[in-house]
């Protein structure tokens, strides 16, 4: 089976952030996933001392044919360097996955796709 991993930041821990508009675009992405039959799991992490240890333990869980990396990791250029540290983290603990990168919570699931074998 198909098994996607989808990570980003919890919209909920964000200091100062209404997480009610990304919640609902979460939702909707989780839907699609639904839709298309994909297995998949998210981490959803808080921005804290523990984020690559948290990320770590998603991604060594279970095997993945891709890994999509939310804009929230990649989009602030403070977070520039933890991005790279995501990268690699997926490099080295799931080398046979994609890496897929969705433009909004929504179209993760098509993210996936893009690298995802398609049937024939």
């Amino acid at each position: 089976m198909t098994r996607v991993l989808v990570i980003g930041f919890d919209p909920a821990t964000i200091p100062g952030y209404d997480p009610a508009p990304v919640l609902a675009a979460l939702d909707r992405g989780r839907a699609r996933f639904t839709e298309l039959g994909i297995d998949y799991e998210e981490c959803l992490v808080p921005l804290d001392d523990r984020v690559e240890q948290r990320i770590t333990e998603a991604l060594t869980a279970a095997g993945y044919e891709c890994v999509v990396v939310g804009g929230g990791l990649r989009k602030p250029e403070e977070l520039l360097e933890l991005f790279e540290r995501v990268v690699n983290l997926v490099r080295v603990h799931q080398p046979g996955a994609a890496i897929a990168f969705n433009s909004n919570p929504e179209d993760s699931a098509d993210a996936a796709l893009r690298w995802l074998p398609q049937p024939s």
